[in-house]
């Protein structure tokens, strides 16, 4: 975002309600506001624009992981809505 018109509230006529209150907590204050283009300011411009991307050997353990998890949940979740086991433990709910 652009804040570049922020260097010319106080010199404003019309405000809303929200930069009243910036105006107004500002003025107990003596400061000025000073335009520092993004692009001059490399730190805060590489932090807000850079792409943050795992590193690969996160990406691929991740990856190991997730394969493996997913294949025996559902191989589990299979197994345990097969009729005999469903039934199985509603019995077993009943004697208890």
């Amino acid at each position: 975002m652009d804040h570049k018109s922020l260097q010319h509230i106080f010199d404003q006529k019309e405000l809303n309600m929200r930069q009243r209150r910036w105006i107004e907590l500002f003025s107990d204050y003596e400061c000025e506001i000073r335009y520092h283009p993004g692009k001059a300011n490399v730190v805060a411009d590489a932090l807000s624009r850079k792409e943050r991307v795992k590193p690969r050997r996160v990406r691929a353990m991740a990856m190991t992981i997730q394969s493996g998890v997913r294949g025996m949940i559902l191989s589990a979740q299979s197994e345990a809505f097969k009729q005999e086991n469903v039934l199985a433990e509603r019995l077993h709910d009943l004697d208890q």
